[in-house]
């Protein structure tokens, strides 16, 4: 046989093998090289049938980890960009929906696919940063006597300003402020560069611990939509800057919560130059940049920005140590004003925290951990994905993210996912469900599912039943 036929034959007899379920959604295939062994074909051979299958949509590779089978739920349509809505402030029934969804995360006993928070020890390197900390306690016994003063850790801010170099950033260890988490350096940010009444671009959907920010100061929003594959709408955001109705705009481009998606370098690029050409700030969410799931990480916008319009933030939360609330700043043109707003809100962060987690970042051990977090992420969607396809009502989508462990899900119009969130919670098991994401209430027929915890027996059988409550939530 032909090299030709001989890989179209292998691609053939695999594609069967997947239809037919035996290798199921989120299985592994067996390596290039064992399966060039067993089948006794060349390793050219193998890739070429394994490329087939990726262009099929049957398989995906993942970096250090090998080719898996892809679950076959679609994804959600393309929305059109349409023109953004006006400005408003949050509906008081999506701030009672967000305060009804905490609640159910808080209480004991619960079943939480809502909260994007990992939990269980294997997240999180917890004994070797216990052993850090009391190494940097030894070496200096004196951090837990004195008080922290700006601009806090040298340590930390130097390896924050290293590790933007893998996103493209160009940044500066002093222009970096440390603060209690990524909220606090989202509210600075917002206190810096708006004024009570100010409008201020948001992606819609978005992340819905910003809708009681808003509220709390005094800002209106307008929701700008955004593609579940491909991010912020910029033909509608050029519009509205064209308009001037924008006092400030926030945005996810790296791995977006709730949708998983990241723009492409093209779109980033074009979003720098849009900001910077209308003097309007960009507050750019990173939190999530650091888990793509590609080897080499996309750049950030503000790796394009030319004169500092493009504020950044991170924190250290869902990766390291969440009890630790250490995130960061770089303010760009709105840098000083930062500072002052820190000092006179919470003057600096932990010493003792900061240069734990700086000593991490330096020894390497960072990287190692992201590494193993990033392909445990990828299988945990991978499965996710597969059981929702097999649970829940036909014509049901989810995204596929380029990153982290969140992910959209969106039934037929038809379906109510607040009627499904109050029969779930019912049955002590949390979602998210769509309006949370809205200020005026949309996307009602969505949720955003969470799986950054153990896929035990206990989650995978609250995700069976969560997709026959689903089945039972349609109107009418």
């Amino acid at each position: 046989m032909s090299t030709a036929t001989l890989y179209q034959q292998l691609a053939d007899d695999l594609s069967s093998a997947i239809n037919l379920g035996t290798l199921p959604p989120g299985s592994r295939l067996p390596s290039v090289r064992k399966t060039a062994s067993s089948r006794q074909l060349s390793l050219n051979t193998v890739v070429a049938a394994y490329r087939v299958l990726e262009d099929r949509g049957l398989i995906e590779a993942r970096p250090q980890s090998g080719y898996y089978v892809r679950s076959r739920l679609p994804l959600p349509a393309r929305r059109p960009s349409h023109a953004a809505g006006p400005a408003r402030g949050t509906d008081g029934a999506v701030l009672d929906l967000i305060g009804a969804s905490l609640k159910a995360q808080q209480t004991p006993g619960y079943i939480d696919m809502a909260l994007a928070c990992p939990r269980g020890g294997d997240f999180y390197p917890s004994a070797k940063l216990a052993r850090l900390m009391g190494q940097v306690l030894r070496k200096q016994p004196g951090l837990v006597g004195n008080y922290a003063l700006p601009p806090g850790s040298e340590r930390l801010r130097t390896q924050i300003a290293r590790r933007g170099l893998e996103l493209g950033m160009a940044l500066q260890a002093d222009n970096i402020i440390l603060t209690h988490g990524a909220m606090e350096a989202l509210q600075l940010a917002l206190r810096a560069i708006t004024r009570p009444g100010d409008t201020v671009g948001i992606e819609s959907p978005t992340y819905f611990n910003l809708l009681p920010l808003f509220t709390s100061l005094g800002l209106k929003a307008v929701e700008i939509p955004t593609d579940p594959q491909h991010g912020l709408a910029l033909d509608a955001l050029e519009l509205l800057l064209q308009e001037k109705r924008l006092n400030a705009i926030i945005a996810m481009p790296n791995v977006h919560n709730p949708l998983g998606c990241s723009m492409s370098t093209d779109n980033k690029k074009r979003l720098a130059a849009l900001v910077n050409r209308h003097r309007v700030p960009l507050i750019e969410d990173a939190l999530y940049a650091e888990l793509q799931f590609g080897d080499a990480l996309q750049p950030a916008v503000k790796a394009f920005d030319q004169d500092g319009w493009v504020l950044v933030c991170a924190s250290y939360t869902k990766t390291l140590a969440p009890d630790f609330r250490v995130g960061w700043l770089e303010g760009g043109r709105f840098g000083e004003e930062i500072k002052k707003l820190k000092f006179a809100s919470s003057i600096a962060e932990p010493l003792v925290l900061c240069e734990t987690l700086g000593t991490f970042l330096e020894s390497g051990g960072y990287d190692h951990h992201l590494r193993a977090l990033k392909r445990r992420y990828a299988l945990h969607v991978d499965k996710v994905r597969a059981l929702i396809a097999e649970h829940f009502p036909p014509g049901t989508h989810a995204t596929t993210p380029s990153g982290g462990f969140l992910i959209w899900v969106e039934l037929p119009e038809d379906y109510d996912t607040v009627a499904l969130f109050h029969a779930a919670i019912a049955e002590r098991i949390s979602i998210s469900p769509g309006p949370l994401y809205s200020p005026s209430g949309r996307y009602r027929n969505a949720l955003r599912l969470s799986c950054c915890q153990p896929l035990d027996e206990r989650y995978v059988g609250a995700l069976q039943r969560l997709g026959e409550l689903a089945r039972g939530a349609r109107v009418g």
